[in-house]
Order: C-alpha cells, then structure tokens, then sequence
C-alpha cells in the first residue's frame, strides 16, 4: 500500500485487512463486483465496438448510483451524503417550481456531518440484517454433529504427494471432545500419537455390512425348462372412425401374426453382422467411474439382456466403458462407448434411403401402417468372430454381445441391408427407413399388411404392437405428418423450433440450422435466407458468433415460415408433370 493510501486510511479510520496472495476467494465481493463491470463492459463492446470507451464514464455513474443490496444504500450517497444528480434528477429540478433554498457553509457542513451519520449508522443496520440472513441460508442445510469417545472417524488430511491435495484417511480412533467442536484422535498411523482436529475435518466411519452370498434352494421335481408365461397381446391402435368390419380386420390380423407383435425382439438368420479390423489390433479402455446410485440400473439391465440372449459374459482381450444417457422421461439408457471400435473398424458404404424419395413414394395414399420393430438391432445377430470385439466392463464382470449393439460404426449399414433384403418383393407399397416401415394403399387392403408381416415372419422378426399403428388415414413418419396427399412437419418439432434461443456460439448455429434444414422443403429459397447464419459457422469467423440484423431478420424468417402450418402436396407420378425453367 501507498503512503498515500495509508495517510488517506488513517484519516477517514479505515481499517484495511491484508489477504492471501493468489486467493481470490477472500474478496469474495470485490471479485463479484469485478465479474459484474467486466459483463457490463462487454456489452458495450458488442453494441458499439469503435466508441465503446466513450462510455465508460456514464456506466462508472450507472454503478455508483446502484444502491447496494446489503448496505441499502449506493456507493455515491455513502461517500458524499447525497444522492447522484442524473439525467433525469436534473429534467425534474427544472420541473419544479422556485428554487431550493440556500444554506451558508457552517449549516451545509454540519447537515452533511448529521447525515452521513446518519447513513452510516442506518447502513450498519442493514449490513446486520443482511449479514443475519446469509447466515441463515448459508447454514440452511448445516447439522451439528458430535461424537463419542471410542468412536472410528475419518480424518481429512493432506494427501502423501501433495500438500495441497486432501483426502480422507483413517478409520481413526476419538479418545475426548475438547471444546465445542475439536476432538482428541489418535492417529495410529503415526505410532498412537494423539492430534486435535476441528469438526469439520472429522467424518464418521460406517463398518461394511457383511451380506450373504449364498442361499439354500429346496430340491423339486425337474419337469421340464421353465418357460415365463405369455402376457396377453397389447391391442393394436386404431383410428375411431374406422367401421366395425375394418376393425374386426385389424384383430384378426393381430391374432394371425402374435407371434410378430412381440415386445420382445427376434432374431433373423437372414444376415449377421460383421466388425471387420487389421489383424493384430485390439481395443482396451478404462472404464468410467460411476455412481454408487446408478449400479442397480447396470445390474437390472444386465440381467433384462442376459435372459434375452443379448448378451453373454465374456474372456476377450477387447474392452469398452459402459455409459448411461438419461431419457425424457427420467429413465436411463444403457449404452456402450464404442468409439475407439469404430476407429478401426472398416466403414460400411451401404447406401441409405433419401427421407424426400420415401415421401414422394407415398403419392395419393389414402391408408397407412407404420411398423416398428423391438429393438431393431438387437435382431440381428453378430458373427462368431465380432462377438469379441463388443465386450465391455462392468462392475459386475465381463460381457460380449451376442446380437448387433447400438453405436457401432457400420450398424445401420447392416440393418437397412436386411430391410431392403427382406421388403424387396413389397417394394411397390411398403419401404423402411432401419427399423421404421411404413405400408400405404389407395383403398383399404389388410392384405398387403398380412404380405409385410409374413416377410417379417419368415424373416424372423418382430414389431412392438405398442408402436405401431395400423389403418390409419394420418400418421406420423420420419418426423412428418402424412394425410390426404398433403406433407406437414410434425408440430412438436417446429414447437422446439419456435422455441429457440438466439444462437450464440458456431455450435449453437450450426444445431439450429440442422434442425430447420430438415423441413427446408417446406422454406422457399431455405439457402439464400440462411446464408447470413451459414456465413457464422465458417472457418475464420468469430466463436462467439457476431449476431448482426441480417441474422435476426433469417432467424425469425425461418421460424415464422415452419411455424405458419406449411405444407406440401405429394406428387402423383399417374399424372403428367409440367417443368417450368
């Protein structure tokens, strides 16, 4: 500190206290005030980057003039005895009528004296009752704890290779409690030497329950292998105004293929799935670390996929993590990091069907099925020599997959071979996108519905009676809603689009993008409008992206145009086309 300083802290009685070098955290305040000037800045900056300094001296005022939320005062009033005269303080003042009455200089020094008094007295006040409810929200979840003499804890201590780094270590022994919140433990590590330790470095240590692993299982009677017994079938929905005849076909056609309405997933003999890699390669990661709460998930995964079939233990050499994603509703999904596999695995360039040609396929239908079958790739089985190359760790051992995992590199390649193989002598009125087929006719013909689902028969896989939907004159596919010739993006995907924030970084804009290029059919011109938002995503450009009127004006373009209910009419090939150039 300055002399000056010093001479000046002296004068006003303040008292300064010194704090750790490289310890921001104990001017906890100055540094969130220093956050705030620097956002503050920031946004100046981005609105007018050439004269942004030119407005510093109104934003330093705008800060002193902001009454502080502890002390209920603003730093200005503090200082001076008075509140700041702005702008507006100053059109008020000629507002008024006559002028404010004049003081000599022995009065004015002597309210200015009474007043900051004042203050200083009411600031303190509102300091203590500030102060009394961070308090109270800082111990919300406080707990006061004791222990006994005799007790084991655990004691946080600095770890052997560095003094920076703590963890807990022990169990150690409590002899006495000295004072409010020190123990006396004996550290045996240390030759039974005895330390005092504060509360809060003190832990509690639980003995592990010891639990029996084995069981007695009475002797029966082996009569046979036991075999779960069938629920009854999930009915198929219908559309209501469908007559009491097309309805009686529906359950008919149910109870002819149950064995294809399953919710348990098939399996094909039709085609096994291969993970070819150079010879002499093999995968080995680390497993990831994972909670004590998500370990019954894992297990109850495990044993749903052993009794499938899916999987199987494993001796490989080969290895991958285990990850688990959440769902919407809550729930979690078991998966298998397979990134490392995909690296060395041969690419699969089967082609995929173009989602614009499937829709164009569909034409003047008047009827629908979609069929979505269990599990897709789990119907498919892998080749003896791949089974390997798909174990992954758990904390409960080894495992391998018997049937094709998801996230494996050439796993669509796979599954669309075998639709492809299996829908071709349907062409002409059914096509499958993976695992999602769709049926469609001029009239209403559950023939051509049985014809799909003895190929899937013979095939031998399955459809999820709950997903799927039979007969119906409007239905969701890919994203879209198809009826009456007419093409129309699903409502909850241009909901998530209407409800996009601004994009602020390339990653954002190019999410966005890839959104709403998915219905650029529906958008006139969707490359012209969006060039100023492509322009963002360049190399060279700015991350954070420079959001400037001519990408607000493509943005909100683009979202009024998907959320105006657009839509298209199928094209009818039985027709003649007209080209316009």
């Amino acid at each position: 500190m300055s002399r000056t300083m010093r001479e000046l802290y002296g004068l006003l009685g303040i008292k300064s206290i010194r704090t750790s070098v490289y310890h921001p955290q104990t001017d906890g305040l100055v540094e969130r005030m220093n956050k705030t000037l620097k956002s503050m800045i920031r946004k100046f900056i981005s609105e007018d980057e050439r004269n942004w300094d030119n407005w510093l001296d109104p934003l330093l005022f705008a800060v002193r003039e902001v009454p502080q939320a502890s002390t209920g005062f603003s730093p200005f009033e503090l200082l001076f005895g008075r509140t700041p005269r702005g702008v507006l303080d100053l059109i008020k003042e000629s507002w008024e009528e006559g002028p404010s009455p004049g003081k000599n200089e022995i009065q004015y020094v002597l309210d200015l004296r009474a007043k900051l008094h004042t203050l200083g007295k009411m600031s303190r006040e509102n300091l203590l009752q500030a102060q009394e409810r961070q308090q109270r929200l800082y111990n919300r979840g406080a707990r006061l704890r004791q222990f006994t003499p005799g007790e084991k804890v655990l004691v946080l201590l600095p770890s052997s290779n560095s003094k920076l780094l703590a963890k807990w270590q022990g169990p150690f022994e409590v002899t006495r409690q000295v004072g409010d919140v020190d123990y006396e433990v004996v550290r045996s590590d240390r030759g039974g030497a005895t330390q005092i330790y504060h509360l809060n470095l003190l832990k509690a240590w639980r003995e592990a329950e010891s639990v029996a692993l084995v069981s007695a299982v009475p002797e029966r009677e082996e009569l046979g292998p036991e075999v779960p017994k069938a629920a009854d079938p999930t009915p198929l929905p219908y559309e209501a105004r469908l007559s009491e005849d097309q309805r009686m076909d529906i359950a008919q056609l149910q109870k002819q293929f149950a064995d294809v309405f399953s919710p348990l997933p098939g399996r094909t003999d039709l085609i096994a799935h291969r993970i070819e890699t150079p010879p002499g390669v093999t995968v080995r990661s680390r497993p990831y670390r994972m909670p004590e709460h998500k370990r019954k998930v894992v297990q109850g995964e495990l044993a749903s996929m052993l009794e499938m079939g899916v999987i199987e233990e494993s001796h490989s050499a080969w290895c991958s993590p285990i990850v688990l994603v959440p769902k919407k509703d809550g729930s979690v999904r078991f998966c298998v990091d397979y990134r490392r596999v995909n690296n060395v695995s041969r690419f699969d360039a089967y082609p995929m069907p173009r989602v614009d040609e499937l829709l164009d396929r569909l034409g003047s239908a008047r009827f629908f099925t979609t069929l979505d079958l269990t599990k897709g790739y789990w119907q498919i089985p892998l080749s003896p020599e791949s089974k390997e190359k798909t174990a992954f760790s758990t904390p409960y051992g080894l495992y391998q997959f018997t049937t094709l995992p998801f996230g494996l590199f050439g796993a669509p390649a796979t599954f669309q071979r075998l639709m492809d193989r299996v829908l071709r002598p349907h062409a002409a009125y059914a096509a499958a996108y993976l695992d999602d087929v769709i049926i469609h006719s001029t009239t209403w013909d559950v023939r051509r519905v049985g014809a799909v689902l003895e190929a899937l028969r013979r095939a031998g896989l399955t459809a999820n009676p709950g997903k799927c939907a039979v007969g119906r004159r409007e239905v969701r596919y890919l994203g879209y809603h198809l009826g009456g010739g007419q093409v129309r993006p699903q409502v909850d995907k241009t909901t998530a689009i209407a409800a996009c924030p601004r994009p602020k970084t390339k990653k954002e804009v190019r999410r966005f993008l890839g959104l709403a290029g998915y219905y650029r059919r529906f958008i006139p011109g969707f490359a012209d409008l969006t060039s100023p938002l492509t322009d963002l995503t360049r190399r060279g450009a700015s991350d954070p992206v420079q959001w400037s009127e001519q990408c607000q004006q493509a943005f909100e373009k683009v979202k009024q145009t998907l959320c105006g209910e657009p839509l298209l009419h199928t094209p009818d090939f039985s027709f003649p086309f007209t080209l316009q150039t």
